[in-house]
Order: C-alpha cells, then sequence, then structure tokens
C-alpha cells in the first residue's frame, strides 16, 4: 500500500516541524494569543513608569562632630582613622571625605548593584565594633543612606501677594502633614520660609548688674522647657500620676523662668533679656516670580517650596497624581485663597509624555512593519505578521514585568529596537507557506500538511538565525560598572523579544496562516484545484444519496486496489486490480452535437457480457 501523502511523516520533522504540527489544530492557539495580548497589557499597566533607569548605586554619609576643633585637627583626628576602617568593607567602590572646623563628613559609595540594606549592616557593623577607638571630644557617627529614589519627583512652590516667609512656612507645614498621609510617599521636604523660634536677646548690662552670665542662664533655661514623669501616686485605692514641668510655648512663659537671685530677691529671664517670639533668622530664602517672558517687570513673592520623593518600585506618574490631587482638596481648608501653588517639578509628567511618546512610536513601527508586508506579500499575510506582532510584544513586557524593571526611555526603545527583528521569523514562515501553497504538486493536499512541511522546511535555519542574533547581543548585558544598569535593558528585552518572536513563529503563524489565508479565492484555487474539485463533487453525490465519503486517501488523489470476484475475471481468483478513472470522451471534439443521430442526452453505463461457461468476448 502507498504511503498517505495527506500526513507529513513524523520520522522526518525537526522541532519547528513537531511544534507546528502539535499547535495547527489546537483550541490552545487562539486562548495562547489572548493570554500572551492581555498579559502585555496588563504589564503596561503595572509596570511603573519612570524617565530614567533605577541604578541601585548604595550611598551613605558618615558624619561625626567635633566642637572646638579645627579642620586640620578634625582631619587628623576623626576623617583619616574613619577612612581607614571603612575601606575594611567588602564592595566599597569609593570613599569622599571631607573635614572643616567641628565635623568630618565621609561619603561612602558601594558597587553598583550592591544591595544597600545588606551594604548598611556592614558599615554598622564595622563602626559600632570599633567605638572604643574613638578619640576624645568625638561624637558617635550619624550613618544616613542615599540613593536615587531620595530624588524629588515633585516640588510644590506656594506663594502669594501680601505672604511672608513666615506665615507660608506654617501653611506648607500643614500640607506637609497631610501628604505625608499618601501611600508612596516617602521623604518630603521643606524649603525656605521661617520656622518660629523663641529667641533670648540678653542685655550684658542687665546680667551684670545682677551679677549673672551667659553661662548661668543657658542651662537654667534648659532645666525648665523640660517635662518629667514623676511616677503614679496611690492612696486610698486611688492612683494619680504625677507630672512636673512644663514645654515653654510662649514667650510669656519663658520670661517667667527664674535664671537667678539678686538681693534675696529672684531675678526673672524677663528682667536680663529680650523674649521675641517670631520668626528665626533667616537661613535660606526662596522667592518666585515670572520672567521676561509672562511679565514685563519682574514681581518677586516670598515662597516656601515642598519637596516629595517616592518610595523605591513606585510609579512616579501615580504618586505624583495622588498628591496633587490631595493638595486641591486642602485649597479653602488649611491653603488661604490668597495662596497660590505652582508646579516646578513634576517628574511624574515628564516621564507620563516620554513613555506616551514612545509607545505612540512603537505603534507607528508596527503599522509601518504591517504596511511594508502588505505591499511585499499582501493583505492577508499582513494580518499574519500584524497578530505575531502584539504577542511577542506582551510577552516582552511581560518579561520586563517579572525583572522588575520599569518603562523608561531605555526599556521602551529596546521594544522599538526589537520590532525590526522579531518580525523576521513570521515573515521568513509565512513566506515559506505561501511559497508552498504555490507548489503544482500541493495542489488538493490539507492545508495544515502544507504548512507544517513548510516550517520544518525553513525550522532549522530560522532557529539558528535568532540564536546567533540574540548571542550577539546578549553579552551586553554583563557590561559592569554604571553604564551596565543603564543600558541592560536593551539586550534582556532584544534576546526575550527574539525568543518570543521565535516560539510564535512556530505556534502562531502556522495556526493563523491556514485560516486567514483562506479569505477570498486566490489560495483556494492554487491549493484546492484539479482532483480535488473532481472528490469535492463526488463527495456531494455521495452525501445526497446517503452513501458515507470516500476516506482521505481517495479525496487526497490515491485509489485502494480493488479485488476482483472470481466471476468478474476469467482464470484468476481474487486478484488485485488497481482501478482506473474513467476515461472522458469530449462529444463535441468528435463532431457529434447534441442534436446528432443516435446522441443520448444522458450517459449509460456500458457493461460487458459473459457466457455461463466462463469464456470471455
Amino acid at each position: 500500500m502507498s504511503e498517505d501523502s495527506s500526513k507529513p511523516n513524523s520520522a522526518h520533522l525537526g522541532i519547528a516541524g513537531r511544534i507546528a504540527r502539535t499547535f495547527i489544530g489546537s483550541k490552545l492557539t487562539p486562548l495562547l494569543v489572548i493570554t500572551s495580548i492581555l498579559l502585555g497589557a496588563a504589564a503596561t499597566l503595572l509596570l511603573p513608569r519612570e524617565e530614567e533607569p533605577q541604578i541601585k548605586v548604595p550611598m551613605v554619609d558618615v558624619l561625626v562632630s567635633m566642637s572646638g576643633f579645627s579642620a586640620r585637627e578634625v582631619e587628623e583626628r576623626a576623617t583619616r582613622p574613619m577612612e581607614k576602617l571603612l575601606w575594611e568593607i567588602p564592595n566599597v567602590e569609593y570613599i569622599y571625605s571631607t573635614s572643616r572646623e567641628g565635623e568630618s563628613l565621609a561619603i561612602v559609595r558601594f558597587k553598583v548593584g550592591e544591595d544597600i540594606e545588606r551594604s548598611l549592616v556592614l558599615l554598622n557593623q564595622k563602626l559600632q565594633a570599633n567605638f572604643d577607638r574613638i578619640p576624645q571630644g568625638v561624637s558617635f557617627p550619624l550613618i544616613k543612606p542615599k540613593s536615587i529614589d531620595d530624588v524629588p519627583i515633585l516640588a510644590l512652590t506656594f506663594h502669594g501677594a501680601g505672604q511672608d516667609h513666615y506665615t507660608l512656612r506654617r501653611i506648607v507645614a500643614e500640607v506637609d502633614d497631610a501628604v505625608k498621609q499618601v501611600p508612596l510617599v516617602a521623604e518630603t521636604t521643606l524649603i525656605g520660609g521661617e520656622r518660629r523660634q523663641l529667641r533670648v536677646l540678653l542685655d550684658p548690662a542687665k546680667l551684670a548688674s545682677r551679677q549673672l552670665s551667659a553661662a548661668d542662664i543657658v542651662p537654667r533655661l534648659q532645666s525648665a522647657n523640660r517635662q518629667l514623669i514623676a511616677g503614679p501616686l496611690t492612696d486610698h485605692n486611688r492612683e494619680v500620676l504625677l507630672q512636673t514641668g512644663s514645654f515653654l510655648t510662649s514667650a510669656k512663659d519663658a520670661g517667667n523662668v527664674v535664671v537667678g537671685v539678686h538681693g534675696e530677691k529672684p531675678v526673672y529671664l524677663r528682667d536680663v533679656a529680650t523674649i521675641v517670639d517670631g520668626p528665626e533668622e533667616p537661613s535660606q530664602y526662596v522667592f518666585f516670580g515670572a520672567g521676561a517672558a509672562r511679565a514685563a517687570v519682574a514681581d518677586e513673592q516670598p515662597a516656601v517650596t515642598l519637596s516629595i520623593a517616592k518610595r523605591p518600585g513606585a510609579n512616579a506618574i501615580s504618586v505624583a497624581k495622588e498628591v496633587l490631587r490631595k493638595v486641591e482638596a486642602l485649597k479653602g481648608r488649611v491653603i488661604p485663597n490668597g495662596v497660590q501653588v505652582s508646579i516646578t517639578r513634576h517628574y511624574g509628567q515628564t516621564a507620563e509624555e516620554k513613555s506616551d511618546e514612545l509607545l505612540l512610536h512603537m505603534g507607528i513601527a508596527v503599522v509601518g512593519v504591517s504596511l511594508l508586508i502588505l505591499l511585499t506579500l499582501g493583505w492577508r499575510e499582513s494580518i499574519i505578521v500584524g497578530i505575531a506582532i502584539p504577542c511577542t510584544l506582551g510577552l516582552t513586557l511581560l518579561v520586563f514585568y517579572l525583572h522588575g524593571y520599569t518603562l523608561n526611555r531605555i526599556t521602551l526603545f529596546a521594544l522599538i529596537f526589537s520590532i525590526g527583528i522579531l518580525v523576521d521569523d513570521a515573515i521568513v514562515v509565512v513566506e515559506n507557506i505561501v511559497r508552498h501553497f504555490h507548489l503544482a504538486q500541493n495542489k488538493g493536499r490539507p492545508w495544515s500538511t502544507i504548512a507544517v512541511e513548510a516550517v520544518n522546511e525553513v525550522g532549522n535555519p530560522t532557529i539558528l538565525a535568532t540564536f546567533a542574533v540574540i548571542s550577539a547581543v546578549l553579552p551586553m548585558a554583563f557590561v559592569g560598572g554604571l553604564m551596565g544598569p543603564y543600558m541592560r535593558p536593551i539586550p534582556t528585552g532584544s534576546s526575550a523579544a527574539m525568543f518570543w518572536s521565535l516560539a510564535i513563529a512556530f505556534i502562531v503563524t502556522p495556526w493563523a496562516a491556514i485560516r486567514i489565508l483562506r479569505w477570498g479565492r486566490k489560495y483556494s484555487r492554487l491549493t484546492e484545484g484539479g482532483n480535488c474539485a473532481l472528490h469535492a463533487a463526488d463527495g456531494r453525490e455521495r452525501r445526497a444519496s446517503g452513501s458515507p465519503s470516500p476516506p482521505l486517501e481517495e479525496r487526497a488523489g490515491e485509489r485502494k486496489p480493488t479485488t476482483l470476484p472470481d466471476a468478474a475475471v476469467p482464470g484468476k481468483a481474487g486478484r488485485a486490480v488497481p482501478s482506473t478513472p474513467p476515461t472522458v470522451v469530449d462529444l463535441r471534439s468528435a463532431g457529434v452535437g447534441s442534436n446528432a443521430p443516435g446522441a443520448l442526452g444522458t450517459a449509460r453505463p456500458t457493461s460487458a457480457s459473459a457466457n455461463d461457461s466462463g469464456s470471455g468476448a
């Protein structure tokens, strides 16, 4: 019996052919398409959007104070010994130190990519293990970690006509307390303004007349500005909590503090000093004004700026929107009508604009590639490739989300860069399927068989070409230094896109090809003409008469041998005689018309007579 040509031989199928044969008729294939697109859409919504990629560079500030020491003494007694200790910590890359009068600052920078919590633990352990080596007069070190997330994403400047620095500072302090309640808000900083302060201006003449000095006043003020819990007092089943002292809350409270005794009379602070309850001495100024492009005359107003930073991994766009919504709700209640709020920095807005612009360009690139395929191969082929592109991009965005990347200019550039590469596999597969449909020997064969053979033919070269590109791009992900994590999304995204494009080309593209290419009569005439049309008519006759349809082998153009009985062929018992197709004679070409004498309107079967003795004519 001859081999069935309607089914590809499994022994000759490679990896690509086996994958295509498994999914070309599977009901899971459309579910895979829908799932990949939905996962990509979900990853796009869940990925935090930023302008630049996050680079983990642990940096720690170590500050010690030495009151009364010069810069040279601070360097010799504190800075140099501390540097020697810090260099003993593993993975420390740089140490920057500054020595000045009364204090020393050392900035410790660890290697890129080091875990900041682990780095802080190592630094604390090293310093705490050497506290016994701290010289006399040197304070314990103050450790403050710094990271890229400490950079503010939003800056709001409060200003208004007729407002002073002192009033604005008090208003913004209340706004700061409300903004702190917004989820994913980290550090907030008030810049500018004047805080409230009780200032004591001592009069040297009055101090001398009462035989007092500034050294006598300071400790007594400190002891007066204190509140202590003396403990409970229990008596007759009752407990009373005793509290001594209270904090100084006004100039009157400070003036009533007894600072000494002169002439057997108490000396109050108001007797030897002037007490001012108001703004502190300004150390910085913030003014807000319009430039020459907006106003002819520069009108600068006192202002206070509130800067907001986000937590690590938070979406800068959503955090900024929540803060602005909170501030808008405070207008009229906490923020007076005469105070204006201007956005002087909006990192979330710039990140959103750039990410949206790159997403638009990515969509333009997808449409451009589809139009190019439309002009070269056809509109059906462009639809097939258009299905493969979003599936591949969706799975690549899922890889970004699982790796902890953010949606920034580098990751989006990686996607745009990958579009020109990821369509190669789908184009090769679709073009080869179309070529096989045009082959004469494939007329009348099942579409799925042709598609599997076409995929199998180009499978190994496509796999080799794809992994060659991956092996050329992927080593870029192992670059060290600051540039390594900054550019790492490009090789990671490109490699993931190439891998998924290869899988989509073998799984989705053949499945889509045998369905979308049926639209219209172009490929149906190429692959279902000839014998296929004859078998289709024969099948309609059989269905009309109630007879079963012929087997797949007959519908594919192959007929099984027919065994004739003994009476049919004289002298031969059970000989297999292959059946032959009937010969069709064109009567018109033989000169016989429908009206010719002896012509019959219907075809009658001819029969061969045989005598009883078995002799044939």
